[in-house]
């Protein structure tokens, strides 16, 4: 290499040192900002659990709802419930159901959709809940009046003879012709009781009283429940009762000038000139312990029978024209029905046919009254099928 290519070599590598020193003298390059910290982040909702389903409870109705008597007294104690659980519990009820195979269809479609206790509330539910039952094992079967248990299959009724014997106290007093008038609807137990109960309530204030009896075979027939009235009437007997579901008896007699009571609920403003009283059921407290008991696992297999000690049962309402003596009488009779003193059915008692059915001083069982198929004393004609 010439020693002018050298020089020339030589002045390049000046230029670019220098070059290089001015950069670095100029402006220093700002650090990037640092990033700024994030937030922390908002803790995440934890996903709110789903409501619980409420528990499904549902009942079985003979007759319509109504604003009075039996299905009635049924819907009030449904409603009981459902203010007592509020939206912890869904209800509900299919009305008018016939005592036949239809009964066990509904029966099974309540079960199918989910109700965890199912309540049916006449006597004859009683075989096709028996089959219902078995079929599902894991849903709890009530049936009221009757007497077939089973592990999920249980029964509840009342004493509705003690609201009959009231009555009867009061109807011994208001009669004029010493001649009771009574509906029955069919000729079991339960039925028989409250005639003989109203009879013998009656002869505690009249011992000459008696009772004459139609019988027309069905629980819920107004046309024939009234039919049935008339006849009464006009075979003599001016105060009546019924063991049927209607009003119709009530407003019969108001047309033709006589007594009559109300049945399982408040029937004073239907008849309000014929109304000594009303013979009051009152499901709702029974109702809401067996929904809780299924509800908290502590539901088992067993009968109840509950009356005017345990409140399911009362009189109400007696008609000012009732002597005061009489209204007296009543509530004394109540009185021991609620200390549990006062057994209705205390001997001597004495058949329609003259024999004695319960000693002198003998309080009767419940396996007795569970087997009364007879008239006492005073009531007349013969048990259909007897």
């Amino acid at each position: 290499m010439t020693i002018l290519i050298k020089r020339r070599w030589l002045h390049v590598l000046a230029l670019s040192a220098a070059t290089a020193a001015l950069v670095g003298c100029g402006k220093k390059e700002e650090p990037a900002p640092a990033a700024p910290a994030a937030a922390p982040a908002a803790p995440v909702a934890a996903a709110s659990a789903p409501a619980p389903e409420p528990f499904k409870a549902a009942w079985v109705y003979i007759g319509p709802i109504g604003d009075a008597g039996w299905t009635f007294a049924h819907d009030q104690g449904r409603k009981a419930v459902e203010a007592e659980f509020g939206d912890k519990v869904k209800t509900t009820f299919v009305e008018k159901v016939p005592e036949s195979a239809d009964a066990e269809r509904v029966l099974r479609d309540l079960a199918t959709q989910g109700n965890k206790i199912i309540f049916a509330t006449s006597f004859g539910y009683m075989e096709p809940m028996v089959k219902v039952a078995a079929e599902f094992p894991d849903v709890k079967f009530e049936h009221a009046t009757g007497y077939k248990m089973g592990p999920n299959l249980r029964v509840y009724d009342a004493r509705f003879y003690q609201d009959a014997y009231m009555a009867g106290i009061i109807a011994g007093k208001m009669s004029k012709t010493g001649t009771l008038g009574f509906v029955g609807s069919f000729p079991i137990p339960e039925v028989l009781r409250n005639i003989n109960a109203y009879t013998l309530g009656a002869q505690t204030v009249n011992p000459k009283i008696k009772t004459k009896v139609v019988w027309i075979n069905t629980w819920f027939d107004p046309p024939k429940e009234g039919d049935a009235a008339q006849s009464l009437i006009n075979a003599g007997a001016d105060v009546l009762l019924q063991n049927t579901d209607s009003s119709a008896v009530l407003q019969t007699a108001e047309k033709a000038g006589k007594y009559a009571f109300g049945w399982d609920s408040d029937m004073s403003a239907v008849a309000p000139k014929a109304h000594l009283a009303s013979a009051m059921v009152i499901w709702g407290g029974y109702y809401k312990k067996a929904v809780r008991e299924a509800m908290d696992g502590t539901w088992k297999s067993e009968r109840t029978v509950w009356g005017v000690k345990e409140g399911q049962n009362d009189l109400i309402k007696i008609n000012e024209a009732v002597p005061e003596e009489t209204r007296k009488k009543v509530e004394e009779v109540k009185a021991g029905m609620k200390a549990g003193t006062f057994e209705v059915f205390t001997g001597p008692i004495v058949g329609s046919d003259g024999k004695e059915l319960l000693a002198k001083g003998v309080a009767a069982d419940q396996a007795w009254k569970d087997k009364v198929d007879f008239y006492v004393k005073g009531v007349e004609g013969k048990v259909p099928g007897k």
